[in-house]
């Protein structure tokens, strides 16, 4: 994001906020792994025996990844998917850190939402595994076994804050980004009060508002969910007057 700020003729400081610790109990994932690995594997062997009518391995069809973090995560315990195996993404930063590690994305949704997700997943879907951040919204769980598909939904990783300590900053800046709800609490928890000229710049609805409900005012949301619509939101909206603040909730 910072070189897509560059580019915008933006000055981007960045302040690492969050960051990601391993679960604190691992056995799910890794037995969601060894399940995927496993399956993979038999019915590899099923189609060099010449195996047609044997039921299909037990294991997951489809893969569903919300974050580039849960790509890499999987991506640094399984070498390689099952051939047969496809994979669905929230949003392209998602989609590129998935094809970055050598996967092929079979599915995108227009909008770059868990809703989206859970409406764009073909009738044909069985059995999903969804790796995940230990704070994720039960949106794409819930509304996927609503459809009847069964989904292996382990924790893939942990949010964290990177410390307690306020964050205070040389200058004042022009705007703030946010890009995610965990982001927002940490900006209310270690940066408030910000200043009132700077804006607040939230990279979708959701966040913002996860935003509001940290008691952050909101004033620009990027028009889809993506760095790049999410800058040039901000350059648009300083190179307008600067809109009226809104009220916290």
């Amino acid at each position: 994001m910072a070189a897509a700020a560059r580019d915008r003729d933006l000055d981007p400081r960045i302040v690492p906020l969050i960051g990601t610790e391993a679960p604190k109990d691992p056995a799910p994932l890794a037995a969601a792994v060894r399940r995927l690995v496993d399956s993979g594997a038999a019915r590899r062997h099923d189609s060099r025996s010449g195996v047609g009518d044997r039921p299909r391995a037990a294991g997951p069809d489809w893969l569903v990844v919300t974050s580039a973090t849960a790509v890499r995560v999987i991506a640094g315990l399984v070498a390689r998917l099952p051939s047969d195996l496809l994979v669905a993404a929230v949003g392209e930063p998602t989609a590129r850190a998935a094809r970055a590690a050598g996967w092929v994305v079979d599915l995108v949704p227009p909008d770059a939402s868990a809703a989206a997700l859970v409406a764009a997943l073909p009738d044909t879907a069985r059995s999903v595994l969804f790796p995940r951040s230990d704070l994720a919204a039960p949106t794409l769980v819930d509304g996927l076994r609503a459809r009847g598909i069964d989904v292996v939904d382990v924790v893939a990783y942990r949010t964290v804050g990177t410390g307690d300590e306020p964050i205070t900053l040389d200058t004042v800046p022009a705007a703030v980004l946010v890009t995610s709800g965990s982001v927002a609490r940490e900006i209310a928890r270690r940066m408030t009060p910000l200043d009132p000229g700077t804006l607040v710049a939230c990279i979708g609805p959701g966040t913002a508002a996860d935003a509001r409900a940290a008691g952050l005012p909101v004033h620009v949301i990027g028009r889809t969910r993506s760095a790049e619509a999410l800058l040039d939101a901000v350059v648009e909206t300083l190179h307008h007057s600067a809109p009226e603040q809104e009220g916290t909730p």
